[in-house]
């Protein structure tokens, strides 16, 4: 006998048409998990289990709660491809939790401290001291659990520093002009500049938990709310500084949101340790609450009150039942400001409100949207009594009357999809609308109108503003978004990470080009980059679309742009002191080296050789003044650290090299051009088709700038230290150092020289073409943009190849500097230069050769920086004193050694240098072998 289905019975016609068959099942939602996220959503309002550091750094909870892994953003060493990392376990984590389920992960303002709460309350705090995937413990958690010390609201206190920040670009005259101004931070602060949270648990308790200089961790605690209260218990709580105090906004059991504002006083103000008195114990500040506004409440019915047809007769109607909408988020958004006072426009409380994928197939008949974001303005209103307190005499005059906070309900946004997300990104100017089916809406935070691409073309304040999107994805439950909001990571309930990255057409629509949108577009990716460089926030998210989305001419304009954007004077042939301490320029060469990097294995492009090379010159030059400045702390009696001498000799006998390679290449094109020498059209033809990075380090104020202090640098280490007291292998390091000086091909002096003959022959070019100092900027930038030899200095590099080298024949070696072995400086794209490459890596910092057994893993191969790493391997590593090798994951170049140096005169030289956490390149560094770990970060800690 057949079975039924079998022939093709249709289930439905044994009970009529399908919608009759209501057996009061719940729908499945599109989402898998989404039901259980919206509940976790609604019972605590601390739970983002993923969250993007402003260094780079992507922390979430694993599907295993008790379990935090770590990613980013890296460059494969094998191809130069921008790719999301593979996880790295953060071991720390798991053991001081003891195995309870993790929560909540929120970064500090600069990126570097962890702050992660498990399901009972408890907290700890975790630090990056060398390495994206590195972590040291600073605050373990409490031992005794609490359900009621649950976390329902967090916010980290800034830092008391300003930065430069960039409030819009404009068109003026057919060009973009950038509006830059001093940010103020806002407070509260702590006095010493140290580490310092506030939280809010679900008993009402606000709580400041905060570092002392002394690196011990205090804790001191209020009640936020009254006695009298009958339901005392918080499920959500958002906090955000302004410049009156911390402004909170809690939300209860009873449905009522409450709004306060909270002062943190510290006795003392200030914290200078200096002016402490030697004889007593330093007195640490203490800090206290003070509650300036309470009890400004609402209740909330959702939606607000709508009247028919509009008409203000009409009564009130609720169209949809409150009771089946539960609060899933509640947030506080601050508009923008674009003046350095901060913000002064009235801060909104933001409420989202969810009904429940369970719940609405109980209630068919009356179900409306799927989330409901209901907004209150906080305003002030004059506080008015009543007629019969005029009669009441007082012996004052006149009585100030406090003005009385107020919320003020504004228009719900209604969504058909449910709200997972809001965020506050790209530096305050968007407010970012997430939902389950991982679609992103952007919104004012000004006015909440829609950002629908391109409304002014003529003016761009971000890039959700400029048409940058996200196109709808895997959807996912959790999302944190990049440093600038280039990018986003998803999180979907199997636990699985989806890397996200902003979409723009880029003026091609429908087969037509439009020049404003691709303008926009630039001026835009301009505007998210230079507000990195002025709050030292990671980029690499930038330069992730640059490389993804851009062609090579699309990025030279976005270069272009940066550097009237910022700006970036390049002409340093008179103030060259200047160089040194410009904060831009080293993230901007950085860029562009990042953007002609192919890997490690391949020849980077020319443009790219031309700033890398800098960057390398700038480490150099920079390292013999502060090495200078080390020694001036050495005591007579204290030895040199032998590891600081190993990198000065590493950049010395990189830093002649360097030299000599300038002095061959350009021996060799005297040669090459002397039989055009004569003829100038034909040399400047000849000119054109030259790719000569010798010529344009040379040409560049810049790089010649460098080439002068490291001269100057090595002069003054041969002559000022040969009588230092030096033993063992600081001794050799030094003999290393003047035996490298020594017998170089050329002597300083003739370096020195060669530099000024390029200086007065570029002098005398743009004296004779006209140029002052406003139009010398224009030939400097093409120089480092585009590796290109403006016509303005043809004759400059006429009279450097027919005087200034010829000058030079007697006095180096010209056979000793050809047989040299160029192929250790990676300069070119020889077969010797590639096997060096593939068989020997070079250390970025100290410009010696990395150990062999750190350099393979056994197969005699690199390791890429992405690798996953074993558990305890690094541990083991740094508990045996073994260096600790790091890579960078920009430039894809590493550096190896003891992290922390030996001494304190060493480490105090590195962080000097920038290099305790970020390459030469600004690139961050991440540990390879899972050879870093907790216990090295402790070892800084200590310092």
């Amino acid at each position: 006998m057949p079975l039924m289905m079998e022939d093709g019975i249709n289930v439905d016609d044994l009970f009529g048409e399908p919608a009759s068959l209501e057996l009061g099942l719940p729908s499945t939602t599109s989402t898998k998990g989404l039901a259980e996220r919206l509940d976790e959503m609604r019972l605590l309002g601390c739970c983002q289990k993923i969250a993007w550091s402003k260094l780079g750094c992507i922390a979430y909870i694993a599907q295993d709660p008790s379990k935090v892994y770590v990613r980013y953003l890296h460059c494969q060493p094998a191809d130069g491809k921008w790719v999301l990392s593979d996880e790295t376990p953060l071991l720390p984590v798991t053991e001081a939790h003891g195995g309870t389920a993790l929560m909540h992960l929120s970064w500090n303002e600069s990126g570097s401290e962890l702050a992660v709460v498990d399901l009972s309350g408890r907290l700890s705090i975790y630090s990056i001291p060398i390495a994206l995937n590195s972590v040291n413990s600073l605050r373990p958690p409490s031992l005794e659990p609490d359900d009621n010390a649950q976390v329902v609201g967090m916010l980290w206190l800034n830092t008391q520093r300003s930065v430069h920040a960039f409030y819009q670009a404009a068109k003026v005259q057919g060009r973009w002009a950038y509006s830059p101004y001093r940010r103020r931070p806002i407070g509260p602060f702590h006095p010493a500049n140290k580490a310092a949270l506030v939280y809010i648990t679900r008993s009402g308790m606000i709580k400041l938990l905060y570092q002392n200089p002394d690196s011990k961790w205090a804790e001191i605690s209020a009640e936020l709310k009254n006695t009298n209260y009958s339901d005392r218990l918080l499920t959500h709580a958002a906090l955000v500084p302004t410049q009156a105090g911390i402004l909170v906004a809690t939300y209860s059991t009873c449905q009522k949101i409450c709004v306060y504002r909270v002062l943190i006083n510290w006795n003392p103000p200030q914290f200078d340790p200096a002016q402490q008195p030697r004889q007593t114990p330093t007195q640490f500040p203490v800090p206290s609450f003070r509650f300036v506004h309470c009890k400004v409440e609402t209740s909330c019915n959702v939606p607000g009150p709508v009247r028919n047809n509009g008409d203000p007769s009409d009564d009130l109607q609720q169209p949809f039942p409150n009771s089946l909408y539960c609060l899933t988020r509640l947030d506080i958004i601050l508009p923008t400001s674009d003046n350095a006072a901060g913000s002064s426009a009235t801060p909104w409380v933001v409420a989202t409100f969810s009904i429940l994928p369970q719940t609405a197939p109980d209630h068919p008949h009356q179900q409306g949207p799927s989330s409901i974001i209901v907004r209150w303005q906080l305003e002030s209103a004059p506080l008015v009594l009543h007629p019969k307190f005029d009669e009441v005499t007082t012996k004052k005059n006149s009585m100030q009357m406090k003005p009385n906070v107020v919320l003020n309900r504004l228009e719900d946004i209604l969504c058909d999809r449910y709200v997972v997300s809001i965020d506050h990104i790209e530096y305050a100017n968007v407010v970012a609308v997430t939902h389950d089916d991982s679609s992103v809406a952007f919104y004012d935070p000004k006015t909440m109108a829609a950002f629908n691409g391109v409304d002014d073309a003529n003016t761009v304040t971000s890039l959700a503003q400029a048409g940058f999107h996200y196109s709808q994805d895997t959807p996912g439950l959790h999302i944190s978004f990049s440093p600038s909001a280039c990018a986003a990571v998803m999180l979907d309930s199997s636990g699985h990470i989806q890397l996200r990255v902003m979409e723009h057409s880029y003026g091609a629509d429908n087969g037509l080009y439009d020049e404003n949108n691709f303008s926009a577009a630039i001026a835009a990716l301009t505007l998210a980059f230079c507000r990195g460089c002025g709050s030292e926030v990671n980029t690499d998210d930038v330069l992730l679309i640059l490389i993804r989305q851009l062609s090579p001419d699309a990025q030279t304009s976005f270069i272009n742009e940066v550097y009237r954007a910022l700006p970036i004077n390049c002409n340093f042939t008179e103030e060259q002191d200047k160089l040194m301490n410009h904060p831009y320029i080293p993230r901007c060469l950085s860029i562009q080296a990042a953007l002609g990097n192919k890997g490690k294995y391949q020849q980077r492009s020319f443009a790219s050789s031309v700033s890398w090379s800098i960057l390398q010159l700038r480490h150099a030059s920079i390292l013999y003044p502060f090495f200078f400045q080390y020694n001036k702390g050495i005591q007579a009696s204290e030895p040199h650290d032998p590891d600081v001498l190993r990198m000065v000799l590493g950049n010395t006998k990189w830093a002649l090299d360097f030299l000599l390679y300038i002095l061959d290449e350009l021996f060799n094109l005297a040669d090459e051009f002397e039989d055009v020498s004569s003829d100038q059209e034909a040399f400047s033809q000849k000119l054109k088709s030259t790719n000569s990075l010798s010529l344009i380090i040379l040409l560049s104020s810049m790089s010649r700038s460098c080439l002068r202090f490291i001269c100057r640098g090595l002069r003054g280490i041969h002559a000022g230290y040969a009588n230092a007291p030096l033993t063992g292998d600081a001794r050799v390091y030094y003999s290393g150092i003047c035996q490298a000086v020594e017998t170089s091909p050329a002597a300083i002096e003739v370096y020195e020289k060669f530099l000024a003959g390029v200086d007065s022959a570029v002098r005398h070019a743009y004296h004779g073409a006209g140029f002052g100092d406003a139009e010398r900027p224009g030939p400097e930038k093409d120089l480092l943009v585009s590796g290109r030899i403006s016509p303005v200095l043809v004759t400059a590099v006429s009279t450097i190849l027919r005087q200034t080298i010829p000058s030079l024949r007697s006095d180096v070696n010209r056979m000793d500097i050809y047989m040299r072995d160029y192929s250790w400086l990676g300069l070119d794209s020889d077969r010797r230069t590639k096997l060096y490459q593939r068989t020997r890596t070079l250390d970025i910092i100290k410009k010696s050769p990395v150990r062999v057994s750190l350099a393979a893993n056994g197969t005699g191969q690199s390791l890429a920086g992405g690798s996953k790493q074993k558990d305890g391997q690094g541990a083991a590593a740094v508990a045996a004193g073994q260096p600790v090798r790091r890579r960078c994951v920009r430039c894809c170049e590493v550096s190896e050694g003891s992290i922390p140096p030996r001494s304190v005169l060493a480490f105090r030289m590195i962080f000097k240098l920038g290099h305790l956490r970020a390459c030469i390149c600004c690139g961050m560094w991440v540990v390879e072998l899972g050879s870093g770990s907790g216990e090295a970060g402790r070892s800084i800690n200590a310092h």
